[in-house]
């Protein structure tokens, strides 16, 4: 047993190393450009790990209720009074997540995507939410979630894993404006569904990745890397600072990270620079 766990660590630490030489001889300028990140990112973990917050320390420091009330959340309320039917399984923060992001897109003509059908009680919750111009699809690799379609709902079977079975997907559809992955939550199904989809939702699209748990985790670094071409900076020439916009840039409005779960946000119209213009006629001499 215990030479069997060995020859498992053994096999991760072998992957991991191939993945490093893989990416060292693919992109070895940017890997040492992200090579260089890594103090950066140990240094997070340890501060973070240490973390006191100031005011935690205090005698006024009050605890403060931050479940979601159902006046404010539907979502909340529908999952708090679903005793009966078709099961729902999520952690509870995530109602909160899902509203900031979603509210918008209620009562409007909008097409959902949740892979991870299971039990099927969160197709009828998200039906519920967005109204019924609403239509909910739904993907899973068990054939059985079949019997959740209807009028409103359209299940697809299919690994997320698998890149052929995403171009069929997005062929055989109009469109997706809201994206949840609760799949197989694995970092490489997780990443693949992202490259896969994400250049693929509508405009003003949101795109949430669910139980991206653990520290290190895969999906959750790669997320990350994206940060890097939204913050990329090309300043123009000229009195007006400005900087140039890239492609990931013109589609993608922001990226959030939340305990477990990762929230991408385009564009719902593309910008075509980025400025910042001075106002004000007093100025400090050394600007």
């Amino acid at each position: 047993m215990v030479d069997d766990e060995k020859n498992m660590k053994m096999k991760r630490y072998i992957k991991a190393l191939y993945r490093l030489l893989k990416s060292l001889a693919t992109e070895p300028l940017l890997f040492i450009k992200v090579l260089n990140t890594v103090p950066s990112t140990l240094s997070a973990y340890v501060f973070s790990r240490n973390y006191t917050d100031t005011f935690q320390k205090t005698d006024t420091f009050q605890e403060v209720d931050t479940s979601v009330t159902s006046s404010a959340n539907p979502l909340w309320e529908y999952f708090q009074n679903h005793k009966e039917g078709h099961g729902i399984w999520k952690w509870e923060h995530y109602f909160d997540i899902y509203n900031r992001h979603f509210a918008r897109f209620v009562g409007q003509k909008v097409n959902v995507l949740e892979i991870g059908v299971y039990s099927g009680g969160s197709l009828e919750m998200w039906r519920s939410y967005f109204g019924k111009d609403s239509h909910i699809y739904g993907v899973d690799i068990e054939t059985a979630c079949k019997a959740y379609e209807n009028d409103r709902v359209s299940i697809f079977i299919g690994d997320q894993a698998d890149r052929a079975f995403w171009k069929t997907f997005k062929e055989s559809v109009e469109g997706i404006d809201i994206l949840i992955d609760d799949g197989g939550h694995k970092p490489e199904q997780q990443q693949i569904t992202l490259e896969e989809m994400l250049p693929s939702l509508k405009p003003g699209g949101v795109y949430l990745c669910e139980d991206v748990t653990r520290c290190f985790n895969r999906f959750s670094a790669f997320a990350s890397g994206l940060v890097n071409e939204l913050n990329h900076f090309n300043p123009k020439a000229g009195s007006l600072l400005q900087s140039g916009i890239l492609p990931f840039q013109s589609s993608i409005y922001s990226i959030h990270f939340y305990p477990f779960v990762v929230v991408i946000e385009k564009h719902r119209v593309s910008p075509t620079k980025l400025s910042a213009p001075k106002h004000g006629t007093e100025w400090q001499p050394f600007l």
